[in-house]
């Protein structure tokens, strides 16, 4: 017969806690009623999972160190509701002979045990886990067995569509259970949108047909059509839960709320516009709990990389990131400043609007309500003694000019232009207003990007383009006559599109002595180009020609996002 253990005996075996500190920890336990495992932890001196694998030691049952998406049987999920799971850290896997084996945190509370039992009606095999590991495949699963907003447009087109119930309370989408059809539908839309990656959601009604469609890796998709006649509800759902005014139907809204979806954060932002047809809503999406990404993540090679260091290090001057929207730019220069925070620096940002939360940043939210504009907001700024200043768009000759004047007065600032490339940026300062010998001395670097999307690695294949093809992309020079490249065949990973996630790519001009002369000269920014492409500058198509040659994506979609340079 197998000896019972004590808990702090096989703590101090596999932890290497103290025996002070078990003793400790049973006098706190005398004085609180609480449990050992719960003392140590409250001290610091034990972890969620090593208690977990502990009490799989004493309990004699297996310990699960991961639970993989396949482990879970999603059938069982119907029998338990995602708020029973996540409180008690539980999770039916799969059927064996006749029994349900099931993941648990704490062995030791028989409650939920004996009600899963009683809804499984079958006896139950206890596996433990730790609790994270637990919560995460909790939130995999139900997020997985979500099902899409289609298996509702058939409730929709045999109701009123009357129902939209009075206020929105955020909690889990994936939990939520109420029964009106216009509720579930939009209930339902979110999560398959953030479940299939979309960075929005439109909503668009036509004369005689409603439209849902995603925007996925930067290419809208349609994924529904719900019925004409629920096109009102829909709207006016939306709206209440945006907090906007469902009477006003004849002038353009703004919005935001927020949701959780399989246990993450996400801040969604609404805006309408009125139509011939109705009003078209559009929700982007934005995971609050996504961490900001690293500069070496955002597909930049080796030298670009350094040189972009050697640039946003300097203690003066303006970086610029130039692209049309959904480029990217807010993303690289989120990057950049994640790369430059420290305590020893100042920096405040001034956006419209703040899209990730930095911590140690102060962030300042654009307000035109209030004439909390960018040069406002940028003037305010300027009073705070800061280091490095970010300013999320250039949209006018006094932002810009305040701009270039904080740089020559010994601040970093970085920001962003709608221009196609690097060398358009210098001379669209010039048309704001900004002399060319302040530009010239102000700026320190401008980077044009775009972001191609990634092949899908579960269906790529290479394939070898004919001659007729390349003379047909003009590609013929630019790309060797042997080359190899690579596309998606398509599959159920990336919904048969042949795509999964987008790159960078980037086009970096250091503004040098020999830019400096050419802006001087007024020369115009294709002469610019020219010179720093004779030099060394690579242009977007040459690097987006590099990562297609490198298998990361297609020749087609480098042709698609540079089309300005054909």
């Amino acid at each position: 017969m197998t000896r019972w253990r004590l808990l702090g005996e096989i703590l101090q075996e596999q932890c290497g806690i103290g025996r002070d500190t078990i003793e400790n920890a049973l006098e706190a336990q005398r004085e609180k009623s609480q449990r050992l495992g719960e003392i140590l932890m409250g001290m610091k001196a034990l972890s969620a999972a090593d208690l977990a694998r502990a009490l799989a030691v004493q309990q004699d049952l297996p310990f699960l160190e991961t639970i993989p998406a396949d482990a879970v049987n999603s059938e069982l999920l119907d029998l338990v509701p995602i708020g029973f799971a996540k409180e008690y850290r539980i999770l039916p896997l799969e059927r064996r002979d006749g029994a349900i084996r099931v993941a648990m945190a704490d062995p030791l509370d028989g409650r939920p045990l004996n009600d899963l039992a009683a809804l499984t009606k079958a006896p139950l095999e206890v596996a433990v886990a730790p609790p994270e590991e637990i919560l995460s495949a909790i939130n995999r699963a139900f997020e997985t067995r979500a099902g899409g907003a289609q298996e509702f447009v058939e409730d929709i087109s045999g109701e009123s569509a009357g129902e939209l119930a009075g206020g929105f309370e955020p909690e889990d989408l994936l939990d939520v259970s109420d029964e009106a059809p216009i509720i579930r539908f939009v209930n339902s839309l979110i999560p398959q949108a953030y479940k299939q990656r979309a960075s929005d959601i439109h909503i668009e009604p036509f004369e005689s047909e409603f439209i849902a469609r995603y925007r996925i890796d930067g290419i809208l998709y349609e994924v529904l059509r719900p019925p004409h006649k629920a096109q009102a509800s829909i709207t006016s759902r939306i709206k209440i839960m945006a907090n906007l005014n469902i009477a006003e139907k004849r002038l353009p809204q703004d919005g935001r709320f927020s949701v959780r979806i399989a246990g993450k954060d996400v801040d969604v932002r609404v805006s309408t516009l009125p139509t011939a047809f109705g009003e078209r809503v559009v929700m982007r999406l934005l995971d609050k709990s996504s961490n900001v990404i690293s500069l070496e993540e955002i597909g930049m090679d080796p030298d670009l990389l350094q040189q972009t260091l050697g640039m946003i290090g300097k203690s003066h001057g303006i970086f610029l990131v130039t692209g049309p929207t959904g480029s990217g730019k807010t993303t690289t220069l989120y990057a950049a400043l994640s790369r430059l925070n420290s305590r020893e620096k100042n920096i405040i940002t001034v956006e419209d609007p703040i899209e990730y939360q930095l911590a140690g940043v102060g962030q300042i939210q654009v307000n035109p309500k209030i004439d909390l504009t960018f040069a406002a907001g940028l003037r305010s700024i300027l009073r705070q003694d800061p280091d490095i200043i970010m300013v999320g768009e250039i949209r006018d000759g006094e932002t810009a000019e305040i701009a270039v004047q904080s740089a020559l007065t010994g601040h970093m600032v970085f920001s962003t232009l709608h221009t196609n490339d690097a060398a358009s940026a210098l001379t669209r300062l010039v048309e704001m207003g900004i002399e060319p010998f302040l530009a010239a001395s102000s700026i320190v670097g401008i980077m044009a990007q775009r972001l191609v999307r990634k092949i899908c690695p579960a269906c790529k294949e290479a394939y070898r383009p004919t001659a007729e093809m390349m003379r047909e992309m003009g590609l013929e020079k630019a790309v060797p006559g042997e080359a190899t490249f690579y596309r998606g065949k398509g599959c159920a990973q990336c919904m048969d599109i042949g795509y999964r996630g987008r790159a960078g790519i980037y086009e970096l001009l250091p503004v040098d002595e020999q830019v400096r002369d050419l802006l001087l000269q007024n020369k115009d920014s294709a002469s610019i180009k020219a010179a720093a492409t004779k030099k060394w500058m690579k242009t977007l198509r040459d690097a987006g020609l590099a990562k297609a040659l490198a298998g990361e994506t297609t020749i087609e979609e480098v042709l698609r996002v540079t089309q300005e340079e054909i």
